[in-house]
């Protein structure tokens, strides 16, 4: 539902009387201050979310790789032997 031209006049209206034509720049001033506070924590928020995510990131990288590390890499006791030297095995060896 949209406010119409009436309704947007009778608050602004009401506005006035109870809060009186001097005090008005001072409450929208406060609410500026609330507004640019809010959006400074928001951002310092997500600021810290991204640092905490990042961390765990590189700590779980790091713990991958120290179990990497302290396995022994395995070996190969027979190498393969390489493909016949026909025309279609010599396709396949350069594929490989």
């Amino acid at each position: 539902m949209r406010a119409g031209f009436w309704e947007i006049l009778l608050i602004v209206v009401l506005v006035l009387v109870l809060f009186g034509h001097n005090k008005i720049p001072g409450l929208m001033k406060n609410m500026a201050n609330g507004i640019n506070i809010f959006k400074k924590e928001i951002k310092e928020t997500k600021d810290a979310t991204r640092d905490v995510v990042q961390a765990r990131a590189n700590a779980h990288r790091a713990a991958g790789a120290k179990k990497n590390a302290t396995t022994a890499p395995a070996t190969r006791s027979k190498t393969k032997k390489a493909a016949p030297a026909t025309r279609t095995g010599a396709k396949k060896s350069l594929k490989k």
